[in-house]
């Protein structure tokens, strides 16, 4: 499994090896972009913009733009995730809109954006909340003529605050099983160990929440971590060399 580290530090990708995940939330107040010395996958900020707006701001041919800047100026972006539409019910109650239409719009969403600059590496997301609405979207991909087991990788969305849990471990194995290589956005170790395994990468940013409240490191001036990258280093090592207890805890075999 492919661990990429996530962060809100743009600088970071002129300075480390490991891979990130950042947001073009971040990136895209940037006059002047670093170029990468290490490879990363773009995050396009969809959770943070139907949180504060109940819906997309950012325009297609604005997103389209920007990501084809980064490809450019910054180099080595591994892909891009769509303007997807998460289906936490809380995100339901702020959009007024149906796990459906959610979905109908995160399919539609990746194939605007593969038709419009097919030189890019946009990736499809699977969104939905229940296995079924997972199975759902899968088929609403292969109506549009995508097959997911083909991607080289597919995200899964609205699974960050229940990533832990047996539910989704089940729907992780639902997609190893149909053949998909799988992406788990906002994955924390807890997630890791139950099912990492089954991913062929994840992301996070969870070593700067826990930082936030911790004690800087030994030798650190800051009062906190949280924005510090020995820290998170230092996280994402710990966390990959536990490597070796992952299990699939769910009861199953994969």
């Amino acid at each position: 499994m492919k661990f990429l580290l996530g962060t809100h530090e743009t600088s970071w990708l002129a300075k480390v090896e490991v891979p990130l995940f950042i947001s073009h939330r971040r990136l895209s107040k940037r006059a002047h972009l670093p170029v990468a010395s290490c490879d990363w996958a773009l995050d396009s900020g969809g959770f943070t913009e139907l949180s504060l707006f109940g819906g997309w701001r950012t325009g297609v041919s604005e997103y389209v733009e920007a990501v084809r800047r980064y490809s450019e100026e910054i180099g080595r972006l591994l892909w891009a995730a769509p303007m997807d539409w998460m289906c936490e019910p809380f995100m339901l109650t702020k959009t007024g809109l149906s796990v459906d239409e959610h979905q109908q719009r995160t399919v539609a969403n990746y194939l605007e954006l593969r038709d419009r600059a097919p030189e890019l590496s946009y990736i499809p997301v699977l969104q939905g909340w229940t296995s079924q609405d997972y199975l759902r979207c899968i088929e609403l991909y292969q109506s549009a003529g995508v097959n997911l087991a083909d991607a080289p990788v597919v995200g899964v969305g609205s699974v960050c605050r229940r990533q832990s849990t047996t539910e989704i471990g089940r729907i992780m194995l639902m997609l190893h099983q149909a053949g998909i290589s799988a992406h788990g956005f906002g994955v924390k170790k807890a997630g890791v160990a139950r099912y990492g395994r089954l991913l062929t990468s994840a992301d996070s940013m969870a070593w700067s929440y826990n930082a936030r409240y911790s004690p800087p490191l030994p030798g650190c001036t800051h009062r906190r971590c949280s924005n510090c990258l020995r820290y998170a280093l230092r996280w994402r090592s710990q966390l990959l060399a536990r490597e070796d207890w992952l299990e699939l805890d769910l009861g199953l075999t994969a």
